[in-house]
């Protein structure tokens, strides 16, 4: 088969880097506007953020920052999810998009170094855990985070951080470097230790999907605690994933690449977006009910802060709107699943949906009733987004450029060719 290959040309660059300036300047607007007309944290807010004293707008900055790289970071890694289950499951439809999941792994040093940042400079303002006079004899002692501090203490926090995102990084190196050495030559070796570290993968995903996002999400709030929390952002993260890899092979086709995806390629790419929509929901009603049942206060808070809220309800509400009831209604047809534009529209709506998910989870925790979504606070949260988007894609297309963006010496890349599935 002809080597096909992305060209990442300077047109496309520049129309990042106009995205990330755009991003910028909607920042700076948000911070002109809050500046002249916001207010300094008031004094539930700043008691959660160890009395961050100034004002609001900065405190939303640093959990814009550190939500945006948790959201970004977790699509890079079910990316290379995405690759390790394919392999494992010995799937030959997906391996003409293979390519495009692959590329996402790109990103993770980027979100591994921000985040590492992050943590470093603003933990106090972050994560109340990090604060030594909740763990010391006085008035503020706090007997819950004491009795966590085995886990939630500064140096393994970092350590388990750094050990996450090196494995994540070495696994998908060691996958993404057999990937394209087939390329250059058709040995199954190269093939066979694919799926040698695609099964590495899946172990330690298995285990540090949910640790990082009790560290990273859940530890916002330290007194909640939920065992399905870890399902819950996997299957947020797991369908943003999926979104983004349908957004890009789509909108690759449509300007000329990947000729030997056909319908049925989208159709598959559909029913995941589709399937996962449910999981998600079915996640969500699962930790719902559950919590609703069994009525412990330090579970009930988190939904008690969201529904009886009039800050959050709304969004608390829309959230199922856009993430369940959209993306079932407009894909349940099978035909829908075989439009590209659809499929755009749905993958775009399910990408805003779960940075909204993403919100909802860590925001309340962190900014009570100053968490609201008001015109200058849109500014600063679309920009900060659009500056990350920016990045991923810049890292993503970048990485694409550097082989075919179809395996030309995949074993099953022939079924995959001529993959069809008759309605």
């Amino acid at each position: 088969m002809t080597e096909e290959k992305f060209i990442f040309s300077a047109a496309i660059k520049k129309k990042i880097f106009y995205t990330m300036g755009a991003g910028i300047l909607l920042l700076v607007i948000g911070i002109f506007m809050a500046m002249n007309g916001g207010h300094h944290a008031g004094h539930e807010v700043a008691e959660h953020a160890d009395t961050h004293g100034g004002p609001i707008w900065q405190l939303r900055i640093i959990k814009d920052l550190w939500l945006n790289n948790v959201f970004f970071s977790g699509i890079a890694i079910v990316g290379v999810f995405f690759v390790a289950f394919n392999y494992i499951a010995q799937a030959g439809w997906g391996v003409v998009v293979k390519r495009v999941a692959e590329s996402f792994g790109y990103f993770i040093p980027v979100g591994g170094v921000v985040m590492i940042l992050l943590f470093v400079v603003f933990n106090h303002d972050l994560f109340h855990w990090t604060h030594h006079n909740l763990y010391e004899s006085g008035a503020e002692f706090d007997e819950i985070l004491n009795g966590k501090k085995g886990f939630l203490n500064f140096p393994f926090f970092l350590i388990r951080m750094v050990i996450y995102f090196v494995l994540w990084y070495f696994i998908w190196k060691s996958i993404r470097t057999n990937s394209v050495a087939e390329d250059l030559n058709a040995d199954l070796k190269y093939h066979n230790k694919s799926i040698f570290w695609s099964a590495i993968f899946l172990l330690v995903f298995g285990v540090t999907s949910s640790t990082s996002a009790w560290d990273w999400v859940m530890s916002i709030d330290p007194h909640f605690f939920s065992t399905m929390f870890g399902w819950y952002v996997l299957a947020s993260w797991f369908v943003s994933g999926l979104a983004m890899i349908t957004l890009v092979v789509v909108t690759l086709k449509e300007n000329g690449y990947l000729s030997v995806v056909n319908s049925s390629h989208l159709h598959d790419l559909g029913k995941f977006m589709f399937a996962f929509s449910i999981f998600w929901s079915y996640i969500w009603f699962a930790q719902f009910l559950l919590i609703y049942y069994a009525n412990i206060p330090e579970e009930s808070i988190y939904f008690v802060e969201r529904l009886k809220n009039d800050v959050y309800s709304p969004i608390f509400f829309m959230n199922l709107f856009i993430n369940f009831a959209f993306p079932f209604l407009t894909l349940m047809a099978a035909e829908a699943k075989r439009q590209a534009i659809i499929l755009k529209i749905v993958a775009i709506a399910i990408l805003i949906g779960h940075w909204f998910d993403f919100y909802i989870m860590m925001t309340p925790p962190l900014l009570k009733q100053e968490g609201g979504l008001d015109v200058k606070i849109l500014f600063i949260e679309a920009g900060i987004t659009m500056i990350f988007g920016g990045i991923f894609f810049y890292m993503i297309l970048n990485g694409l450029s550097k082989a075919s963006l179809v395996p030309k010496n995949h074993p099953m890349l022939q079924e995959s060719v001529h993959h069809s599935i008759y309605l």
